[in-house]
């Protein structure tokens, strides 16, 4: 699509929160719903994405506005399927499932994931088991109750970010690690690559796999700062 405004502002809602004007008109969404933002930081991010497009419009430099957007046409319509698929990954979670070999990725491993899990249960009451190897595995109710609950005290916009920081890593602990401030975007990234990390350190890396790696970090570190831009 081309790029067809000139002037990019952002205007606060007569109903509560911000739009992003375009020639003095407000951007809808691709259902063609407003597109209303919480906060004014957030509007000032999207705004800027607009107003940084050249000729062509490219979505794939816009997360902000995708997130917005997802969370508009998405999530406000589909809130407990939202909640349901996110807390789910709980019932697999990726710091759950460790190796029972080579004896360095073992030591990593819990370095780095146990005491994640340490604060899942101190801070969300939930306490996730772990399995070893190819050992089955199986929450109990009251654990996944917990993060079901933690999730579901999201509102729209930071639920469409979690979503995104959760498939990214694979974790619902990790994404709710990072949205709660215990640990930063970076810090949540590099311990879903745990096992990755550890193969390229032996084996090295391919290019289509560090490609793969660096889009899902920015995809990671996008996310993260909707969640914070909706709050700020």
């Amino acid at each position: 699509m081309r790029r067809f405004y000139k002037q990019v502002t952002i205007g606060a809602n007569e109903g509560g929160g911000f739009s992003v004007l375009l020639d003095g008109k407000p951007v809808k969404t691709p259902a063609r719903s407003a597109l209303t933002m919480p906060t004014a930081t957030l509007a000032e991010a999207v705004a800027g994405e607009w107003a940084n497009q050249g000729e062509e419009i490219d979505p794939a430099i816009m997360p902000m506005t995708s997130y917005a957007t997802t969370a508009i046409d998405r999530v406000a319509s589909q809130r407990e399927n939202v909640i349901k698929e996110i807390a789910g990954y709980a019932g697999s979670d990726l710091l759950c499932h460790r190796a029972d070999e080579p004896d360095e990725l073992v030591d990593r491993q819990n370095t780095i994931w146990q005491p994640l899990l340490d604060w899942c249960e101190a801070e969300l009451g939930a306490s996730l088991e772990v399995s070893v190897g190819i050992m089955p595995l199986r929450q109990s109710e009251a654990a996944l109750a917990a993060v079901h609950k933690a999730v579901a005290k999201f509102a729209d916009p930071p639920l469409a970010g979690l979503h995104a920081l959760t498939s990214g890593c694979g974790s619902v602990v990790i994404a709710l690690a990072i949205t709660s401030g215990r640990m930063t975007a970076e810090e949540g990234f590099a311990a879903s690559q745990v096992d990755e990390t550890w193969q390229t350190e032996r084996w090295g890396e391919d290019e289509e796999a560090a490609d793969k790696r660096a889009r899902l970090r920015r995809e990671v570190l996008a996310a993260a700062k909707f969640v914070k831009l909706c709050t700020d």
